[in-house]
């Protein structure tokens, strides 16, 4: 059975000292790491990306470097698969002295999130292994707290009504105090007319709306026996039918007829349509 250990040195260099690494290791993961629990790498770039340890076996990793392109994709993968979930992980390059430390520093911390690391961020550590005419870069991160293709029920958060708390002592106006005497009377309904309702409506003896007056005006249309047996038109329109006659015209009604023969109605007008 393989040793177990709590946290890894990995380097591209051939030594590194262990008590700043143990000391970085105890910054980044709070708690003070044996030396016995520290798995020491080195001369890592010969591995090519792949490291023999198991995953999810640590809980820490520092990994030291003499040059930034050390931490390649592939090397970067094999670590996150290293560390344990919400396991931390603190990387520190050297750099040249007249280098631009702000563009070195952006690239890395894109290659952690790329990699799929969270909380990147820069620190200020001392150099575990200083070179001369060189400045270093350390920067820490950690691993995600959950794994790949996990998962968890979501809490629902029902939103609950708040309560109207209803003073006793509130002054509240009684509605039936707003009414007055003239909305308590009893209203008076409008008399209604003595003119019958019916579907022929006819004007009353003592009429006092008026239909009276608008009957006298009204031109009565009798037809004569004459003018049914033999119509006539004046205007030559009445026998077309009622589209076509004028408002006072006495065939109003009538169905369409022949001028000179008698005005009768067809003999199935009552028939069924079926």
């Amino acid at each position: 059975m393989a040793a177990e250990f709590r946290a890894l040195l990995l380097t591209d260099l051939v030594a590194v000292p262990i008590g700043g690494v143990l000391s970085a290791i105890k910054d980044v993961g709070g708690e003070i790491v044996a030396e016995n629990d520290v798995l020491v790498i080195t001369q890592g770039d010969s591995l090519g990306g792949k490291l023999p340890i198991g995953s999810a076996s640590v809980e820490v990793i520092v990994s030291v470097s003499k040059a930034l392109d050390f931490f390649s994709e592939q090397l970067l993968e094999e670590i996150g698969r290293l560390l344990k979930p919400g396991g931390k992980i603190l990387v520190q390059t050297s750099l040249p002295s007249n280098e631009n430390i702000d563009k070195e520093k952006l690239t890395l911390e894109r290659k952690l999130l790329y990699a799929g690391f969270l909380d990147v961020q820069a620190t200020e550590t001392k150099a575990f292994v200083p070179l001369e005419s060189t400045k270093s870069l350390t920067i820490k991160c950690k691993k995600a707290s959950w794994t790949v293709g996990s998962s968890f029920s979501i809490k629902k958060f029902t939103k609950t009504v708040p309560r109207i708390q209803l003073d006793d002592e509130s002054d509240l106006i009684d509605e039936d105090s707003l009414l007055t005497e003239e909305d308590l009377k009893k209203p008076q309904l409008p008399v209604v007319g003595d003119c019958e309702v019916g579907s022929t409506r006819k004007a009353c003896k003592n009429c006092t709306c008026g239909r009276a007056e608008a009957e006298e005006k009204a031109v009565k249309l009798d037809l004569t026996a004459d003018q049914i047996n033999n119509p006539k038109s004046a205007c030559g329109s009445c026998g077309l039918g009622d589209a076509f006659r004028c408002s006072g015209c006495p065939y109003k009604g009538f169905p369409p007829f022949k001028l000179g023969e008698k005005v009768s109605l067809p003999g199935n007008l009552l028939a069924a349509d079926i």
